[in-house]
């Protein structure tokens, strides 16, 4: 027990650079530093912080590694815009990961996607307006342009599910549902089951829009609703020959 309690009790020393890293990220969580401001220069940091070069050159790498900033060779590095898309991206290798070294969990991610598109159509047909329905009209016709081209046609099916979601006026929805199609569709890319099957999708995704344009409701959900049921069954994990 005792020696429990001083393990959990030792002080850790972080890096230099991880110090660093720290503080910046408070002067961006606070306003210090906004979006689009400019990071101050290297030989800013070194002197306020009083550290050399190296620490703050791998904190300022860590920043942009986790889509805190941009840093461009010749120029100042500015504060990015933080979205819920920059938050997601930073999940984007170890859920790849998480679904290639256990298969179940792409049965998971096709439930959640099940249940949040369906409540996401709900929305859109309350608040889909006539501008909506010709973009989601016009990428339909987009994705049609794609036939016998998988990975453009799979492009254009992301495109069309986002741009759904879109309309919920919910930025964490669309973020979602964008990341979520595209980890989907890594499994897709190996498999045959297009083939003769794209006609259905754009058919399927007719059916949506149509009722979205009427304010149908229960139309829209259950338009959702069956083509989730029909594609479902496409994504699955390659299988090693």
């Amino acid at each position: 027990m005792k020696e429990t309690l001083e393990t959990d009790l030792k002080i850790v020393r972080l890096k230099l650079s991880d110090q660093v890293y720290q503080r910046l990220r408070e002067m961006v969580a606070t306003g210090e530093l906004a979006a689009g401001d400019f990071v101050p220069s290297e030989r800013e940091l070194m002197e306020r912080f009083s550290v050399g070069r190296p620490a703050v050159r791998e904190a300022l790498q860590t920043m942009q590694n986790k889509g805190l900033i941009t840093i461009t060779h010749g120029e100042r590095s500015r504060v990015n815009v933080l979205t819920a898309g920059v938050a997601f991206n930073q999940l984007d290798d170890i859920a790849r990961l998480l679904l290639s070294s256990e298969p179940s969990n792409i049965e998971h991610l096709k439930q959640v996607r099940h249940i949040l598109e369906l409540a996401t159509t709900k929305i859109a047909a309350k608040k889909c307006n006539a501008q909506d329905i010709r973009d989601l009209t016009k990428l339909i016709e987009m994705q049609r342009a794609q036939l016998g081209t998988a990975e453009a046609f799979m492009k254009a099916d992301i495109a069309f599910h986002t741009r759904l979601a879109e309309i919920s006026g919910n930025p964490i929805i669309e973020a979602i549902t964008e990341m979520m199609l595209t980890w989907l569709f890594k499994y897709h890319a190996s498999l045959l089951l297009w083939s003769g099957r794209e006609e259905t999708t754009l058919s399927e995704h007719l059916a949506i829009v149509t009722a979205l344009g009427s304010a149908d409701i229960n139309g829209a959900v259950c338009a959702m609703d069956d083509h989730l049921n029909r594609s479902g069954g496409q994504f699955a994990p390659p299988v090693n020959s």
